[in-house]
């Protein structure tokens, strides 16, 4: 068997993974970079992102407010060391990317136009009108083509991390085209794969995010932190889970509910503000609170029997005709098309259906803040990994700027690493590679086996929703968790029809069924652990916030049976926990 070697190996194509390689490339231009992804890296989900990025710009904003915001928002479980490294770095990878290309849209005046987004006290979010994601990845990916020394394996997915002597020293991989696996050796690898979010039914999140890159580090050893932090996006379209960016609420769209009524102002969300569309992106209305709470706001209208009832569920709606047809298409053109498209109305005339919806998870790989594992070699940046910013509940925007960042981390550190450490074992990395095609290779020949990977997969994710969802309870949680073990055995009977290598897109849904069941039961297990309510973990049978037991972090461990949770003391600095307030500043 022959392998193919590198210095740096990067497992995902997207904004933190680029950003990445762009970081690995300027600490020493002389490394051999690899990126591999299962995609072509502009089909990377980043991409989707619509509203914006959060750095301190402006003169009435300051890093303390940022700070605060951010640790508030997370409900006191974002490491706080973190958060004050995140901030302060922010603005300058920004501007950075404004330098690589990145069109900001601007004020009259020239300055970066910022807009109000949900749980920030301070207008601080960049934006691209609202195809922020489209340009920041744009703008990272045509900067990687002037680096010689990256290459790229678009369609090769990653099947198990390479470990010897302690250390990750690369990946088995197996290229879409062909389906042959080979291994790729690298001093460093960086782990850049996105989230998990097709563990449940109804997600923003594009059919690639399964949880690969997570479920990859978490066999190899190393601990999921905080996956019970499941983040509902308060405004999809019924049907499609696709998001209406939070930008629109942020340019003044309102929440209504089936009697006409603004009715996040019977909530703890701050007090109403009058809408004018001459002057919306300075009033601090309720529509911006936190996104936990706004989900959870929809399940009380639900239950009120305040919501609207169609063929794919129920729902409220998002107004924004106030706002008048020229705003909408100058400051948020993307909503008016997806709306247009995928829920068949024009915002401009008339209310846009929207529901709670699974966005992203505050949970992933535990990594410190220079981005590594507790496993030497392996790093991880992104949605996949916890460096524990976001806690319980991410703020709005934070997350891309999170990838910049902590990308740049990665790659940096990856480099430093790599310089300083060599490939060894190399026969007992190829054996590694060869027990992968072995177990490939009985997956498709049971020829025996009598489960469909369709079946595995419904019966998963509406595990997940019922005992995961927005509201939790000691009962619902137990049966989701008794339910993803007796999938973990039935998994082991799958048949697969189609035995062809090429291209074969049941082997990988096959293989990443068995990435999300990983995912699922780390979710489940540390949710049923964590006997409080904070953020977006809910718990109807625990409803009150238990600083004195669990202000810690979930850390959930492979085994043979069911994951092992352990917990780890968050990072307190300046902000000591205090009630987390909405619209009232400090």
């Amino acid at each position: 068997m022959r392998s193919i070697k590198h210095d740096i190996l990067i497992i995902g194509g997207g904004g933190a993974g680029l950003r990445a390689a762009i970081a690995v490339s300027q600490e020493n231009p002389d490394l051999d970079v690899a990126v591999v992804s299962k995609v072509y890296p502009m089909r990377s989900h980043t991409v989707a992102a619509e509203g914006g990025m959060a750095a301190v710009i402006k003169p009435n904003d300051s890093f303390e407010d940022h700070i605060y915001d951010t640790v508030s928002g997370s409900d006191w479980l974002a490491d706080q060391d973190a958060v004050e490294f995140f901030v302060r770095t922010a603005p300058s990878e920004l501007i950075q990317l404004e330098h690589w290309g990145c069109p900001w849209s601007r004020e009259s005046d020239g300055s970066v136009a910022v807009r109000p987004f949900g749980g920030m006290q301070i207008e601080r979010t960049w934006f691209a009108a609202d195809k922020t994601g489209f340009h920041v990845l744009h703008s990272l990916f045509q900067t990687t083509l002037k680096y010689r020394s990256l290459q790229r394996y678009d369609e090769w997915m990653a099947l198990r991390l390479l470990t010897h002597d302690g250390r990750c020293q690369g990946v088995a991989a197996m290229e879409l085209r062909t389906g042959r696996i080979v291994p790729i050796l690298a001093k460093a690898v960086i782990m850049c794969t996105g989230g998990g979010g097709r563990v449940f039914p109804f997600t923003t999140n594009a059919a690639i995010k399964t949880g690969d890159g997570m479920a990859l580090a978490y066999r190899a050893g190393v601990a999921l932190k905080d996956m019970e932090f499941v983040q509902y996006h308060p405004t999809g379209l019924p049907g499609t889970g696709i998001l209406i960016t939070e930008a629109a609420r942020g340019e003044g769209g309102i929440l209504v509910n089936n009697k006409g009524h603004r009715y996040l102002s019977d909530y703890d969300l701050g007090k109403p503000l009058p809408i004018d569309h001459h002057d919306h992106p300075k009033n601090r209305t309720m529509e911006l609170g936190p996104r936990d709470r706004l989900s959870q706001a929809f399940i009380h209208e639900q239950t009120k029997g305040n919501v609207f009832e169609g063929p794919h569920g129920t729902y409220v709606h998002l107004d924004v005709r106030h706002l008048g047809e020229s705003y909408i298409e100058k400051k948020i053109p993307f909503v008016r098309e997806l709306s247009n498209n995928y829920g068949g109305v024009d915002p401009v005339h008339e209310p846009i259906p929207v529901r709670p919806v699974v966005h992203y998870m505050m949970g992933g790989i535990d990594t410190d803040i220079e981005a590594a594992t507790t496993l030497p070699g392996l790093y991880a940046a992104g949605e996949c990994a916890c460096v524990s910013i976001n806690g319980a509940n991410r703020l709005g925007s934070n997350s891309l700027t999170e990838l910049l960042v902590f990308g740049a981390q990665a790659g940096r550190n990856a480099a430093i690493f790599a310089q300083q450490h060599g490939i060894s074992g190399e026969n007992d990395l190829l054996s590694q590679t060869q027990d992968e095609i072995n177990r490939i290779s009985e997956l498709l020949g049971n020829r025996a086996g009598d489960e469909k990977i369709a079946d595995l997969r419904n019966i998963m994710t509406s595990a997940l929703e019922e005992g995961a969802g927005i509201y939790r309870n000691a009962e619902g949680m137990q049966k989701a968790c008794t339910t993803i073990t007796e999938l973990r055995k039935r998994s082991k009977n799958l048949k697969l029809d189609d035995t062809s290598l090429s291209y074969n897109t049941e082997l990988t849904s096959a293989i990443e069924l068995d990435f999300m069941l990983d995912i699922a039961e780390t979710v489940t297990f540390s949710a049923l652990r964590r006997k409080e309510s904070r953020g977006s973990h809910q718990r109807t049978d625990f409803p009150e916030r238990d600083d004195d037991e669990f202000l810690k972090h979930s850390l959930a461990y492979n085994t043979d049976d069911a994951p092992r949770i352990e917990h780890k003391d968050v990072v307190i600095t300046n902000l000591p926990p205090a009630k987390r307030i909405y619209g009232g500043g400090k």
